[in-house]
């Protein structure tokens, strides 16, 4: 990870460690609130391992794209189906 994303992760966990900070003195000691600051606590864990000792870059291999063409279908295709996805109105195209 670059210094930038690092300083950038930084900067976050302290944002949202003044959220929980704030959410702890409205609501107190409560449950939701002591599993944010858990996970936070996590966050301040992970990102300190992944500066400390960074994992080795994976290099994908390019994914084959598909070349899908934005012309119109024919629309004899679609005769006599339903729309399902607008909730099934039953029309005649044209």
């Amino acid at each position: 990870m670059s210094t930038s994303e690092m300083l950038e992760l930084n900067r976050t966990i302290d944002r949202l460690r003044r959220a929980v900070g704030s959410l702890r003195t409205m609501y107190g000691d409560a449950a939701s609130v002591r599993r944010l600051s858990n996970d936070l606590e996590r966050l301040e864990i992970d990102a300190r391992d992944l500066d400390s000792s960074p994992p080795n870059v994976v290099h994908r291999e390019p994914v084959e794209r598909i070349k899908v063409s934005d012309t119109p279908y024919d629309a004899s295709m679609w005769l006599g189906i339903d729309d399902e996805g607008l909730g099934g109105l039953h029309y005649e195209r044209g």
